[in-house]
């Protein structure tokens, strides 16, 4: 059956909404902060460290000063590429499909993400979804000159709109707070997706929160109408 949008097109965020890469990530963070002497997150810590840029987040969950988190960053980043950007990492059930979906649906998208967007880029096409985005957008390798999600957002939405995209109704894809409040400044609404690394309140202000692929998918593509 043919399919629509109500979006003119899709932003996505990737860790915790396309790509589980919590394994990687809680192995890389042990090794980084007991380099550094301090106490590595538990598993069920890492929802404190999945959705910011990493720069920020080592200092708000181990207080570290800005030129001691660009240190740990590029501590962390280093182990990173030694590892591969796409060690460990893996789709959540349906995304792939629901980003297809879409593609075939002539629906441009977009990533708009605070990881690496070398990392993003790496990612997307060993998962063969590079095909499917008109733009990939990530962070700059500093994690600061381009790292806070409404700056990404608006990003994304510049590219886009180069390439000739209409931006005038975007959605974006996301499962932390931090998607919802960066959209929110450029009146970009969030379909909330509960499968990623957040607390059940973090849904709030989103348009609408989603529990598996097939609800996703429902609110990004619709039948298309009869003639």
């Amino acid at each position: 059956m043919p399919t629509r949008s109500p979006w003119s097109c899709i932003l996505w965020d990737v860790d915790g909404t396309i790509v589980d890469a919590s394994e990687g990530i809680l192995r890389r963070l042990t090794t980084t902060l007991e380099h550094f002497g301090l106490q590595p997150p538990t598993r069920g810590e890492l929802a404190h460290w999945i959705g910011p840029p990493m720069f920020e987040s080592f200092q708000t969950n181990v207080g570290m000063s800005p030129e001691q988190s660009t240190e740990a960053v590029t501590f962390y980043r280093g182990l990173s590429k030694a590892e591969g950007y796409t060690s460990s990492a893996k789709l959540f059930p349906g995304v792939a499909e629901v980003i297809a979906a879409v593609g075939a649906a002539g629906v441009p998208q977009a990533t708009a993400s605070s990881k690496p967007e070398v990392q993003v880029s790496a990612l997307m096409d060993h998962f063969g979804l590079t095909p499917y985005f008109t733009a990939v957008v990530g962070a700059t390798p500093d994690e600061r000159t381009l790292s806070a999600k409404s700056d990404i957002v608006a990003e994304a939405l510049r590219r886009l709109s180069a390439a000739g995209v209409d931006i005038s109704r975007p959605v974006l894809v996301g499962d932390r707070h931090h998607d919802i409040e960066g959209a929110a400044e450029h009146g970009v609404p969030v379909i909330f997706v509960r499968w990623g690394f957040s607390w059940p309140h973090e849904a709030d202000g989103a348009q609408a929160a989603v529990d598996d692929a097939h609800e996703l998918a429902g609110l990004l593509l619709l039948p298309d109408s009869p003639a």
